[in-house]
């Protein structure tokens, strides 16, 4: 168990109006640190009041990117209890990021102390406005000083937290997505099922050129063939046809979501035929084309389900369900939001209380 060092800031920031949250620009009163050196291992781990670093411009991280990073909410109960969501799995997932990354592990049970503990002194951050969290950002980047390309020898962890406004405030709409065939997020072999800057830095040139022909995120290829569906924009992504849930197999470019395993775990629940395969853009236009593309959805800690009602490929288009949220999405959109906050039984324990 990490013994955690303890500073509180001495004044405290006024707390936001939960109207007017918006995702990942206001932080708290304080964050998680710890160090590793070679030789030492992971050490000093505490909470200090939230402030900038200071990092020699030299500094690993600046150059060769070596870093890695998580994403998890707080939830505030109707009780006025709060509880994380499924933390052991983000524990996981760090890991085999920082495994891709020659970057050392740090213990499961040491991630989620750090994190419950961190939550616990920010508490009343927690907003308790229906559809709002405390996002959780944990991180560890490279710090040595040093221009030599090689795995660094000194790490910074992180963890800092936002409190974030309801994804959806004036309801659920689906959106637009166009099949992106210039760029490619990732390879197997590459970092493709980790959570690393990079990833996102790759994604951003495709992002902005769907945005300006009026979509909200593309649908990435894979690398090799050009023409396996991966994920959709920085979520990953499932589709209804003919009956059956179908999505990307884990096949080492893309990110094993939590939303994405939590969501295929309650479709097995329900009895919902699901496959986890290859599939081709030209099989899904193909399956709408048949009037059996019936939904589709991308999944992520962010939005939790967000719908789409039209994809875009070339000179095709295919609008599902009347451009309006499925049935399904709808209902998986309702019993994860009322697990995480609460609202609705937990029957696979995946709450963890912050006490």
């Amino acid at each position: 168990m990490l013994e955690i060092q303890v500073t509180r800031a001495g004044q405290g920031k006024p707390h936001p109006d939960p109207d007017t949250l918006v995702f990942g620009k206001l932080f708290t009163d304080h964050m998680f640190l710890m160090d590793y050196h070679a030789g030492q291992g992971w050490h000093s781990p505490r909470i200090v009041p939230y402030g900038p670093f200071s990092l020699d411009p030299s500094c690993m991280v600046f150059h060769y990117a070596q870093e890695v990073f998580e994403g998890l909410k707080a939830y505030r109960t109707p009780e006025g209890k709060v509880q994380l969501f499924r933390p052991v799995e983000n524990a996981r997932r760090l890991n085999s990021s920082c495994d891709r990354l020659c970057i050392p592990q740090i213990p499961e049970e040491d991630f989620v102390q750090a994190v419950k503990a961190l939550v616990q002194i920010d508490r009343d951050w927690v907003p308790d406005k229906k559809g709002t969290s405390l996002y959780i950002r944990p991180f560890i980047f490279a710090t040595d000083p040093s221009l030599g390309v090689h795995a660094s020898h000194s790490y910074r962890f992180a963890i800092i937290l936002s409190p974030v406004g309801a994804y959806y405030p004036e309801g659920i709409n689906p959106v637009k997505i166009y099949v992106e065939d210039e760029d490619v997020r990732a390879v197997r072999g590459g970092t493709g099922y980790t959570k690393c800057g990079g990833n996102y830095a790759a994604s951003i040139r495709a992002g902005e050129r769907a945005e300006a022909q009026g979509y909200s995120q593309v649908l990435w290829l894979d690398g090799v063939h050009r023409k396996y569906i991966e994920e959709v924009g920085a979520m990953n992504v499932l589709f209804k046809v003919d009956g059956t849930v179908i999505t990307p197999a884990l096949t080492g470019s893309v990110l094993p979501g939590i939303t994405r395993k939590s969501c295929l775990e309650l479709l097995r629940d329900w009895g919902v035929a699901v496959e986890e395969r290859l599939i081709t853009a030209q099989e899904l236009f193909d399956a709408a084309d048949a009037g059996k593309l019936e939904e589709a959805w991308g999944s992520g800690t962010a939005a939790v389900v967000s719908p789409i009602g039209e994809l875009a490929m070339g000179g095709r288009k295919a609008i599902l369900n009347n451009g309006k949220i499925g049935p399904l999405t709808q209902r998986l959109y309702d019993t994860l939001t009322g697990i995480q906050w609460g609202t609705e039984p937990d029957p696979h324990g995946w709450t963890v209380p912050v006490e």
